[in-house]
């Protein structure tokens, strides 16, 4: 085991060389999005190599806006052998969708508060109980 265990890392090693806090990666440890092989006689957790490449994946699925909850479908069909390619490219394509309808309720807003900031002008002697700009529904 003590030959084994040298090619482990525990886990302050693992959040050191990946970057993310202790903290992080027993949630992740807790959702199953990381497994620990072990612990070792002082109870440790200790890791594979491996699962340095699966947390820079873990934080490169959430930089790009993929919820914990999909990238554990993805990694689950990577741990039952497959190449998740086909569901990243779907969730990738969901999340396009979500970001061109949330452009799109933000292009709203954005014409809202101008049209707010181009009739304050007019609002300031109206008898409104806080501001008249915002309570004006015009």
């Amino acid at each position: 085991m003590v030959a084994l265990e040298s090619n482990l890392l525990r886990i302050g090693e693992l959040s050191r060389q990946s970057q993310v806090p202790i903290k992080t990666i027993r949630y992740y440890e807790e959702l199953g999005l990381l497994q620990a092989t072990g612990r070792t006689s002082g109870g440790f957790r200790l890791f594979m190599p491996n699962a340095l490449t699966r947390l820079a994946f873990i934080k490169r699925a959430q930089g790009l806006g993929l919820s914990l909850q999909e990238i554990h479908h993805i990694l689950d069909v990577h741990d039952q052998g497959q190449r998740p390619c086909h569901e990243v490219k779907q969730t990738l394509q969901e999340k396009v969708q979500q970001v061109e309808d949330r452009m799109a309720q933000l292009a709203l807003l954005r014409q809202e508060l101008l049209a707010l900031i181009d009739g304050a002008e007019g609002l300031a002697q109206t008898d409104a109980p806080i501001c008249p700009i915002i309570e004006n529904t015009g």
